[in-house]
């Protein structure tokens, strides 16, 4: 095997694909292909899977065979590759006998390096296929969705357990599987089946920096869809709904008030699914109203949002899913709609009939779901966890990291529940308790129910506000569940308390923000320029058919408009100008920046574009920006404030002040002693220490009592996570 240097690698991604820097762990990855060992990469969605196995096929001598579950998918990744100037070809069923008669002679000839096929093509025994490929001469072998092959994964097809026999009839070809997320029983299955249980296994970070994640009730939903999107005409999303019907009424209502909307299903004509999905690809339509069959076979760069009409059955489905967006490193939503029924629903579409063991894991995973949608914590954080990954406790780019929180005081509401769990015995869940508080007058409630004193005494409330107070008592340990697919509330140590009124109870709440209301930084662009390089990107695209991020991501568009190259030497230092690409599009977009210019008395600013690896972190994984909601509490800090009187000021809580303080002192921006004392510090680490809690305050305020207030005993836990970390 010849050896690669890494000088040489970077240079043939410049070459055939435009890219200064490799991304995630890529680099390790082709390294180890090309040194002929079996590979299994696990890369986010969009972290840039493809180029781990087409920069090899570019090196290597012969052809790669890449398996592919979808049609769609294959053709745009073959598109793509063509408009680099690589030449690449796909066989599947909707192509006619010649035309796949001419690809199989080109193939044959040495003038295909990369072709794609259909893991249904590949038979379990076959000597004449088989006697095909020793023809083609295969250098490597890429599994794409890998995780298609296993049982444990969210997205099995029985058609991946015949891959296997490719290491069975080629040993010396190396193999790579890849995924966007499997995680560690599902990842020990991928390598078994496929044969290469000595595959060296590479795990990018899943964190999506650039995607900011909000969870909302689901009240009034097809509106607030409908008033984010009208916000964004120009930009493409993807909307999920759990079934077929629910994908048309939705698209439909969104049609009615005047969005450009399609619903796309497995039940459609597949004509019409194909004619939808293209439409899609070219800006034609610019939202799509779908079910999971849509979007394993979409590699398009520039969807801005993913919306979650329903709840995903799995972390790794909502992973995935929202993963479709922001693919070009630009800033997306991924926004989720929750509701308790939605998981009762899913209950029933999980369980398998007759197979106990695959419907305790679905289950498993649902319930993980339903707790990712419930937590009062960091989505991301809990997001990387879910996947063996740590990460901090604010990330600044989710609902919860961006909401102002605050104490309430919710000791008689916490009573009434208690107080409901009792008088009904210890043996409902939370659905039946809150109609019980709330007087429903449904038959499900026995007569005997409706004459307890208890009954009807939280009607004051909806029954989204009891849903909340009851995920806070238990989140709080304020309250027990009991086992099982169908818990019941039951009563502990702490609620006892509660009832006999000797202790307050304080939830934390969170101030719902609109999805419009973050800091952003602005990309300095001229609009009217940008306008017209999408013309010519959208020409170009129409000249070959093909969709317009196959000429050029939206990245690369703003990258031009902001740093105006005027030349050819300079147009390659925009990420996604390979040689071949400069050389066959580059004049086009040239004359037009010329042109803009010209008439405007412009130079270039090609200068200021610094190298990818040395541009600053991501808001994700820094403190919050200077502008943000923060920094402003910070700068009155500074200026000598009490909190009291920046909470006043500012029209904020107290509490709220107090995390934002506190993440500067976990940052050690601020010095914890200047808001308490060594001694203080040093009790409050005891205590938190004897209750063994790293995020409720309120058993940490039982030890310490009033001496100490929330806010000292937040900002102490803060810092001493950080110390911890």
């Amino acid at each position: 095997m010849p050896v690669y240097s890494t000088e040489r690698l970077h240079l043939a991604l410049k070459h055939f694909f435009g890219y200064d820097e490799f991304r995630l762990n890529q680099l390790p990855v082709i390294e180890t292909v090309l040194a002929g060992n079996d590979v299994m990469g696990i890369m986010p969605t969009g972290g840039g899977k493809s180029i781990c196995y087409q920069l090899p096929a570019m090196l290597l001598p012969g052809i790669t065979i890449v398996i592919s579950p979808l049609i769609a998918l294959m053709k745009d990744q073959v598109d793509s590759l063509t408009a680099n100037g690589i030449h690449a070809a796909c066989l599947n069923s909707t192509q006619s006998p010649d035309e796949q008669r001419l690809i199989i002679e080109e193939a044959e000839k040495g003038n295909i390096k990369l072709l794609y096929i259909a893991p249904e093509r590949i038979p379990a025994n076959s000597a004449s296929f088989f006697d095909f490929l020793r023809r083609l001469n295969p250098s490597l072998f890429a599994v794409d969705e890998a995780h298609c092959i296993s049982s444990w994964g969210h997205d099995f097809r029985p058609e991946y357990l015949k891959l296997a026999v490719l290491k069975q009839n080629f040993p010396p070809v190396p193999v790579i599987a890849l995924t966007a997320s499997a995680d560690k029983v599902t990842q020990d299955d991928i390598v078994q089946k496929l044969g290469i249980p000595g595959a060296k296994v590479f795990i990018s970070s899943f964190n999506r920096a650039n995607i900011y994640y909000y969870i909302r009730q689901k009240q009034n939903v097809v509106g607030k869809i409908a008033d984010y999107i009208m916000k964004r005409k120009e930009e493409c999303g993807i909307i999920y709904a759990l079934s077929r019907a629910g994908t048309e009424e939705i698209a439909s209502a969104l049609k009615a008030m005047g969005i450009n909307a399609a619903h796309y299903h497995a039940g459609l004509d597949p004509r019409e699914r194909s004619r939808v999905q293209e439409a899609f690809q070219k800006d034609d339509i610019r939202v799509i109203v779908a079910t999971i069959a849509f979007g394993m076979g979409i590699d398009k760069s520039n969807v801005r949002y993913v919306i979650h009409h329903d709840v995903p059955k799995n972390m790794e489905g909502y992973y995935q899913e929202t993963g479709r967006a922001g693919r070009d490193g630009l800033k997306s939503d991924a926004i989720l709609f929750y509701s308790r029924g939605d998981i009762i629903k899913l209950k029933k579409f999980v369980t398998i009939e007759g197979n106990t063991e695959q419907t305790a894991v679905s289950l498993q995973k649902l319930r993980q779901m339903e707790q990712f949608c419930e937590s009062d914590r960091c989505r991301r954080q809990y997001l990387m966890q879910y996947f063996g990954e740590a990460f901090p406790d604010y990330c600044g780019t989710c609902d919860y990291c961006m909401s102002a929180l605050e104490q309430v005081d919710a000791t008689v509401d916490a009573q009434k529940l208690l107080s409901a769990i009792v008088r009904t015995g210890e043996r409902y869940g939370a659905g039946y308790l809150i109609d019980f508080l709330r007087g429903s007058a449904s038959e499900k409630i026995p007569a005997a129910h409706k004459e307890l004193k208890t009954y009807g005494i939280g009607k004051d409330r909806k029954k989204e506000e009891w849903e909340w107070i009851v995920k806070q008592m238990f989140n709080s340990g304020y309250v027990d569940k009991s086992a099982g697919e169908y818990p019941v509330l039951k009563l502990n140590d702490k609620s006892r308390v509660i009832l006999k009124g000797e202790t307050p109870v304080m939830l934390t709440k969170q101030k719902e923000q609109r999805i419009d209301d973050i800091d952003e930084e602005e990309v300095s662009y001229d609009d009217q320029l940008l306008k017209e390089l999408r013309g010519v990107r959208h020409d170009l695209a129409d000249r070959e058919h093909v969709p317009a991020y196959n000429i050029l991501p939206d990245n690369s568009l703003l990258e031009m408009a902001s740093y105006l190259p005027l030349n050819f030497d300079e147009l390659k230092q925009v990420s996604g100008f390979g040689d071949y690409k400069a050389g066959k599009y580059g004049m086009a977009f040239l004359q037009v920046i010329q042109r803009h210019a010209r008439a405007n008395n412009l130079s270039s600013k090609i200068h200021l574009k610094a190298p990818k690896s040395t541009r600053k972190a991501t808001p994700a994984t820094t403190k919050p920006k200077s502008g943000s909601t923060f920094h402003v509490t910070l700068a009155m800090h500074k200026e000598g404030r009490s909190m009291d009187e920046i909470a006043e000021e500012r029209g904020l809580s107290l509490s709220t002040v107090e995390s934002h303080l506190a993440k500067f002192i976990a940052d050690g921006e601020l010095d914890i002693f200047s808001f308490m004392s060594p001694e203080k510090l040093n009790a409050i680490t005891n205590a938190v220490k004897a209750s063994g809690q790293q995020i409720a305050l309120r058993p940490v305020k039982d030890i310490l009592g009033d001496s100490y207030t929330y806010g000292e005993i937040r900002i102490a836990m803060e810092y001493l996570k950080s110390e911890q970390s």
